[in-house]
């Protein structure tokens, strides 16, 4: 990956978020793990649970894209910025996986999504500025903490709707992938205040506002 001049830099950025909260964000293409499933039968309002939870889980993928614009754009190591780069792109199925879904049930995404990439970007940019070990434990604890989210929705779907289960499965998994990579590229713990404290309430304002809104 070539060094960019500051004008190149700052392109990349706006290029990046123009095309993650207009829907277009980088992927690898892959089809919904929802793709070929019988669509159950739902109740209006179960039909409304499905569509806020999925916006919710799309929301949080669009900050995971500012997340990792923000790390690479701070990380000093080459192939870190390779791997973050990557879960990016895997990240960014899970952007449109959500939002099919949510459209699916009638739902809209967050009105939002500009304020969470760019609260998120500046975090990123933050971690990778401690250094790319802290960087790579910011992804590790951020992946725990989405998988612990992930399970809570799964648990709030209704119980035949296969497709979305389908979908959040997937993404727990590759989570879960995301944050052992991590780690093996040489993450540390974050500090347990931001691990314990500021993460949690993040992740608590996002995902209540997104909810409704």
């Amino acid at each position: 990956m070539r060094n960019l001049s500051l004008v190149d830099e700052l392109l990349s950025q706006a290029d990046a978020f123009v095309k993650v909260v207009s829907g277009h964000a980088r992927a690898t293409g892959r089809p919904s793990p929802g793709q070929g499933l019988p669509e159950p039968f739902l109740e209006a309002d179960e039909r409304r649970l499905v569509g806020r939870l999925m916006r919710v889980n799309h929301a949080g993928e669009i900050a995971a894209q500012g997340l990792y614009q923000g790390q690479m754009l701070t990380s000093r190591r080459p192939e870190v910025r390779a791997r973050l780069d990557q879960s990016a792109r895997e990240e960014g199925d899970h952007l449109h996986w959500c939002a099919e879904r949510a459209q699916e049930m009638g739902t809209q995404t967050s009105l939002l999504n500009p304020l969470w990439y760019l609260g998120s970007l500046a975090m990123g940019a933050a971690a990778g500025l401690a250094g790319d070990r802290y960087s790579l434990g910011f992804v590790d604890e951020t992946e725990r903490q989405v998988e612990q989210h992930l399970d809570e929705h799964l648990q709030r779907l209704p119980p035949e709707d296969n497709v979305s289960a389908a979908i959040l499965l997937q993404m727990k998994l590759e989570e879960v992938e995301h944050g052992a990579a991590a780690m093996e590229l040489g993450g540390q713990p974050v500090p347990w205040p931001i691990r314990r404290l500021l993460m949690p309430v993040v992740a608590g304002v996002m995902t209540r506002t997104a909810y409704w809104m």
